[in-house]
């Protein structure tokens, strides 16, 4: 029997931190997580960097292209679990709710249960790459979630773009922080990439 690849314990000295109700969460968690035939994607248990509530994450990613995608996670407070899109770094669950976002409450038992559906089914949803390219060369690319189009992570290499390309987007409101120019504004993909799962047609 295959050793159950989801959730181990990020620092197994944590572990001895758990209380009884976060055990038995992720015990069931693993439990559940066992049985999925979804392809495989990097998981753990742990905490957030202030050590507060019990922390359950997934990270999607583009392996081939070596680039982390998006973080989903879980996190436990007594009877209730919330899960959503989490901060890169410090695992925080957003001030707005997303369209990925879950609450449930329950026992220990149920819960973990409830985060392993909610897991399992972001972990079958279709990714796919937009691709542009420029004299040969890619110079922007978009991850989104083929099912609902929901736009996970993107780059935009001004230097590898068509001339005149960057100062037509910015003008056109297609940029955000300090300078980022946003795939928003660009034409169809000359690629679009399945990454996982199968794509709609």
């Amino acid at each position: 029997m295959l050793e159950n690849p989801w959730f181990e314990i990020d620092d197994p000295d944590d572990e001895f931190g758990f209380d009884e109700t976060e055990r038995a969460f992720a015990a069931a968690l693993r439990t559940s997580a066992a049985s999925w035939t979804v392809p495989y994607a990097h998981s753990w248990i742990g905490r957030p960097d202030d050590d507060s509530r019990l922390l359950a994450v997934v990270a999607l990613s583009d392996d081939h292209a070596r680039v982390s995608l998006v973080d989903v996670g879980v996190h436990l407070g007594g009877s209730t679990v919330r899960g959503d899109r989490l901060h890169n770094q410090l695992y925080f669950l957003p001030d707005r709710p997303t369209g990925l976002a879950m609450e449930a409450t329950g026992s220990p038992q149920e819960l973990g249960e409830r985060a392993a559906a909610w897991f399992e089914a972001i972990l079958r949803k279709p990714i796919v790459r937009h691709e542009w390219e420029h004299a040969g060369q890619l110079y922007a690319r978009r991850y989104l979630f083929a099912d609902t189009g929901e736009g996970l992570c993107q780059s935009y290499n001004q230097n590898l773009a068509p001339k005149g390309q960057p100062k037509s987007l910015i003008a056109a409101g297609h940029v955000v922080g300090r300078g980022w120019v946003q795939t928003s504004g660009l034409d169809r993909p000359h690629r679009v990439v399945a990454i996982r799962g199968n794509a709609p047609a």
